[in-house]
């Protein structure tokens, strides 16, 4: 029989012979961190290499995601589908061992990380969803919602900003079943960390409301079992483990080293480590006694059937919320959707209101809520402003989890990684608010849900120079394009009641991608539609108002701009002009559409085009092209009441003239 520290060298030389092969990669952490996956792994994770979907299953998340090699080797030989060839093919295209963990692209791998701290919030995430999801359906006698969530994370996530907000609220809300095992190897890329990083993490987590347990031998099986004990014991507080690790365990030459952080041993210290370490077998050759005592599947399908037994006899009981939670964790939308979101765009439509589009998305959250209860929403301290409340919202709080609504505190950053969280580990559609000022904060939590493609749903109000007095530090000008030109992100930026009542629609009907919604502070024009142009609204890009024949200009508008697009088109239209109208919410959804359908919206023989945009212009130029113009924003925004701003920046029917006739023939 293998021993327990013979079980974590297997991790390491997977680790060194796949970093070598691949000539790239992260060899020290996972050298210092496999006695820690060790007994994390085959001692407390509750876990089923055959199904890593299984709902009750424990959540881990390798926040320092550099350690991907410690990840994908515990994936391996605990039997989940990553073959040894998989190791082998370790940051190679195509492979599924990339270099960071991804999620949806490696079984087991339950979120993307990588970009250091978001993992531990993205753990708070889980953390969080399992708690609410506890209070809603466990029921006395049935507890079918009972999991930990497990994270590494090292000294670098520590650093990190989004590690302070998150964890913070996490020690608010007392998330007992929250573990955070701290690799303090204190070395970083560019060396020791104690030059630049001498706080007393153990102070800042207590202060933070943590339980936390200090000084633990990272390499010591014994200490780490008690640790974890003693953690799971602790129901009140989440906990941190601090464990004190040689990074690069095993490497004569390069232990406690930067030399070990971010290259490959090289053929000489690999062959060293190796033979320090005790581990005679040729590179990738993992002994059958090493297998056995790695393999998980047994004991994993016992575990889940036996809360197969538990969920049965639960939908007995229950079988109306066991049908529920059942729907909720598959993230389907609930029986009669489609024709209460009908009805929310009908309803739109007929009162005819020119509101703020806010204020809009206020209204037509408050239509959904009633039908969809695993709405979550929330907002960086901003509730009244963003409009995320409904009458239907009860905030969570530390001793009463059966909310809706989370009060994240300035925490932008935070917020939108625990939201990836709770989306990840299902059963809740997060929703939350700031002002789109503040997404630059958010922006790298908003990228990873962007890359993994998952639902979750952002409000962002107040969207550009209309906001007005506050001044240009509170005045959106890049924020929106830049929203666009992230991949698998739809924002959008809708005109009146109906097309954002549409925009809610397409997101919460699209699992793949997050949504951004773009909204102004200022009231809109309602503009009236036919049923074909109201079904139109969801391919992106639209004809708001045609002409007879070929249009000799086109005016494409989005959000608050719209209605200046129309005010424009009536000006030319009495000029003799031929004018066309086309409202773009979601310029992603359009660029999907068939060419034939651009082609009939934005036809090629018209080349006079402006587009017209309270955001930086230079967006634009792949619709309106070489031959078009653009009315948008080249400078920041000012203070001043909005509408002396709209006219000093040239959001003028005058002005929209003027631009139009210098392209016109």
């Amino acid at each position: 029989m293998a021993t327990r520290r013979e079980l974590a060298n297997a991790i390491r030389a997977l680790a060194i012979d796949a970093i070598e092969t691949s000539k790239s990669g992260h060899p020290g952490a996972p050298m210092g961190m496999a006695d820690m996956a060790e007994a994390l792994w085959r001692h407390v994770l509750r876990h089923n290499p055959a199904n890593p979907h299984w709902v009750n299953r424990d959540r881990f998340v390798l926040s320092n995601g550099h350690a991907s090699m410690l990840l994908y080797a515990v994936l391996h030989l605990t039997g989940y589908d990553l073959s040894l060839e998989d190791i082998k093919a370790f940051r190679q295209l195509g492979s599924k061992t990339p270099g960071h963990p991804e999620y949806g692209h490696t079984p087991g791998v339950e979120t993307t990380t990588g970009p250091l701290g978001q993992g531990i919030a993205t753990a708070v995430g889980m953390a969080l969803a399992e708690k609410i999801l506890a209070t809603r359906f466990n029921h006395e006698g049935h507890s079918i919602v009972d999991h930990h969530t497990y994270t590494f994370l090292g000294d670098g996530c520590m650093m990190e900003g989004i590690s302070h907000e998150a964890c913070s609220l996490a020690g608010t809300l007392g998330l007992g079943k929250l573990i955070a095992l701290y690799d303090a190897n204190g070395i970083s890329i560019d060396g020791s960390i104690d030059g630049w990083f001498a706080e007393d993490v153990a102070a800042r987590f207590e202060a933070y409301g943590w339980h936390v347990i200090p000084a633990v031998d990272g390499h010591d099986c014994v200490q780490l079992d008690l640790a974890l004990a003693a953690a799971k014991l602790e129901t009140a507080k989440p906990t941190l483990i601090i464990c004190r690790t040689h990074i690069g365990f095993g490497s004569p030459n390069k232990v406690d080293s930067a030399k070990v952080h971010g290259s490959p041993l090289g053929e000489d210290e690999a062959r060293a480590a190796k033979a320090a370490l005790g581990w005679n077998a040729a590179p990738f050759e993992i002994s059958a006694d090493i297998y056995k005592g790695w393999n998980a599947n047994i004991a994993g399908a016992q575990a889940e059937a036996a809360w197969n037994a538990e969920f049965a006899a639960y939908a007995k009981a229950y079988p109306e919320d066991a049908a529920e939670f059942t729907r909720r964790m598959s993230g389907a939308l609930p029986q009669g959707w489609a024709e209460t979101i009908a009805s929310v765009i009908a309803e739109a439509n007929s009162k005819a209101e020119s509101i703020a589009s806010r204020i809009a998305n206020k209204k037509t959250l408050e239509a959904l809520a009633p039908c969809l209860p695993e709405l979550l929403g929330g907002s960086a301290d901003l509730s009244g402003s963003v409009g995320t409340v409904t009458s239907l919202s009860r905030t969570i709080t530390p001793d009463d989890f059966s909310g809706n609504y989370i009060s994240y505190g300035v925490r932008e950053f935070g917020m939108s990684a625990i939201m990836n969280g709770m989306t990840l580990h299902g059963g809740l559609i997060p929703y939350a608010g700031t002002f789109l000022m503040f997404s630059d904060y958010a922006k790298n939590a908003l990228r990873l849900a962007a890359l993994m493609g998952i639902r979750v749903l952002h409000v962002l109000t107040h969207d550009s120079i209309g906001v007005g007095e506050d001044g240009p530090t509170h005045q959106p000008v890049e924020q929106v394009p830049g929203l666009r030109l992230t991949p698998n992100l739809a924002l959008w930026r809708p005109c009146d009641t109906v097309e954002t009542a549409v925009a809610w629609k397409c997101a919460l009907e699209d699992t793949t991608r997050p949504s951004c919604f773009s909204l102004s502070r200022q009231n809109l024009p309602f503009m009236p539609r036919t049923e074909a142009q109201i079904a139109a609204i969801e391919k992106g890009g639209y004809i708001l108002r045609n002409c007879a024949g070929q249009p000799d200009i086109i005016l494409i508008a989005t959000g608050s701009e719209v209605g200046l697009a129309i005010a424009s088109a009536a000006a030319l239209t009495e000029q003799g002009r031929k004018v066309r109208v086309v409202s773009m919410p979601c310029t992603s959804l359009f660029d999907a559409q068939p060419a034939s359908y651009r082609e009939s919206v934005l036809p090629k023989s018209c080349r006079a085009r402006v587009a017209i945009e309270a955001a930086a212009a230079d967006y634009w130029g792949k619709y309106v092209g070489l031959d078009g113009a653009v009315v948008g924003m080249t400078t920041f925004g000012a203070s001043a009441p909005g509408a002396v701003l709209q006219k000093h920046f040239g959001f003028t029917v005058e002005h929209v003239l003027e631009v139009a006739q210098s392209i016109l023939p």
